[in-house]
């Protein structure tokens, strides 16, 4: 870091910093799928806040109903009491969302982050069971704190926490073992046999697109199955939609294709709209057995953010908007399986689906040199996996046809700066 204002951060910010370290630059403004830094330089954006920009930077019409909030005055923080702001966010998510999907769910505000809402989801589940054990799954992910991380398959993660995780066992998650195994048939042996050593859970725990974990996608009917097991055995099926839901797939809700109804949702990150702290949890109205307070947080009331997801909803009024999301998702299916055949060298193969996939890579380091010229090309993306082995396409769900192709333009000419600056065979590539 030559830049003092980067030097500024490396002398003052604790070590713990990362993005920073892969996106050396100071920026100063962004727009839609755009981000420019202090010297002017623009980016194109296919990280999108991790999933916290599903709708790009400093949407419109969002931007236009938070500066209206704040110059009339509107309540800024609130803990759970009754807004206007608050009022209009439960209408339009129930009105909007819930009713046409024909999904009766009470509303909860936990704190305003991911792993505040998986924290509320494993605690009603225990509570209203009278179980501990948590069932989570290979590579999955679901937060920092100590909870969530007990339900974290990432052992770097994991070892952060300083204490012993438990109260959770790990099962292998869908196509996980390389035979192609039934792994749902695995996880209901362990509960028929009492001498598996595992008791009858409280809940299990999935995303239906792991993010962090390497956009590993599990089929429709592994998500129907499980939750077969789960209506079974009386088990609290939490799906994480924290990253994987508000359109990142194609639909709101991951998990619609197959068709399922969660006992719990977990959403945040991009549920705010305008990437403002927000995050709810939403529970089957007969699992909604809180005492007043019981779970609570300062922040839980944060009225900005409820202002422009109010608004962030409203796109999704007209068929035409998720339409137009999985139009974009196929055209860069169709991408990655091109980029794939064109450069064999890569080794990779495709992985996710809708606006949440990436390539996996058997070259160790290939993915992450990927990302690291996209960014010399001025293109933010990040990698995912245990070993960085995807590097992840994340571009606004509301992206245009011409920032989206520029954006994959800009991946293939990554790939090739890879494959040249790692001395791999170029006998596919065409300049």
């Amino acid at each position: 870091m030559t830049n003092k204002k980067l030097e500024l951060i490396e002398n003052l910010e604790s070590s713990v910093r990362s993005y920073v370290r892969s996106f050396p630059a100071v920026f100063t403004k962004a727009r839609g799928y755009k981000m420019w830094d202090e010297d002017g330089n623009e980016y194109i954006d296919f990280f999108s806040g991790a999933g916290a920009l599903n709708y790009g930077h400093n949407e419109p019409s969002m931007k236009q109903k938070l500066v209206d909030y704040i110059l009339k005055d509107g309540i800024t923080h609130s803990l759970d009491m009754a807004t206007d702001a608050k009022v209009d966010f439960l209408h339009n998510l129930n009105e909007i969302i819930l009713k046409p999907r024909n999904m009766d769910y009470k509303i909860m505000f936990p704190g305003p982050t991911g792993t505040n809402t998986v924290e509320s989801a494993l605690k009603i589940a225990r509570k209203m069971t009278g179980r501990t054990d948590v069932v989570s799954f290979t590579n999955g992910f679901h937060g920092m704190t100590v909870g969530s991380l007990a339900v974290t398959g990432n052992s770097m993660k994991r070892k952060g926490a300083g204490i012993p995780l438990g109260h959770s066992v790990t099962m292998p998650y869908d196509n996980f073992v390389e035979d192609e195994e039934d792994t749902l048939h695995y996880f209901e042996r362990f509960l028929e046999d009492n001498g598996s050593g595992v008791a009858v859970p409280a809940a299990v725990i999935l995303e239906t697109v792991q993010g962090e974990g390497g956009i590993n996608a599990a089929s429709m009917t592994w998500l129907k199955e499980l939750e077969i097991i789960c209506k079974k055995w009386e088990i609290v099926m939490i799906v994480d939609d924290v990253q994987a839901g508000v359109g990142r797939t194609g639909t709101f809700f991951s998990f619609e294709p197959a068709g399922i109804e969660p006992d719990v949702i977990c959403l945040s990150k991009s549920i705010g709209g305008y990437g403002l702290p927000l995050a709810i949890t939403l529970i089957k109205p007969e699992l909604d057995d809180w005492i007043p307070g019981e779970h609570n947080g300062t922040f839980r009331g944060n009225n900005m953010a409820f202002v422009t997801a109010a608004e962030a909803l409203t796109f999704w009024k007209d068929a035409a908007f998720e339409k137009n999301i999985q139009e974009n998702a196929a055209i860069v299916t169709e991408f990655l399986d091109d980029m794939i055949k064109k450069y064999p060298e890569m080794k990779g193969y495709r992985k996710g689906r809708g606006l949440m996939q990436g390539i996996a890579s058997d070259i160790d380091g290939f993915s992450e040199k990927v990302a690291e010229h996209a960014f010399k090309r001025f293109m933010i993306m990040e990698t995912a996996g245990g070993q960085d082995e995807v590097f992840k396409l994340f571009p606004p769900i509301n992206i245009d046809k011409e920032g989206l192709r520029s954006g994959l333009e800009t991946i293939e000419l990554s790939i090739k700066d890879a494959l040249t600056s790692m001395g791999i065979d170029k006998g596919a590539i065409k300049s």
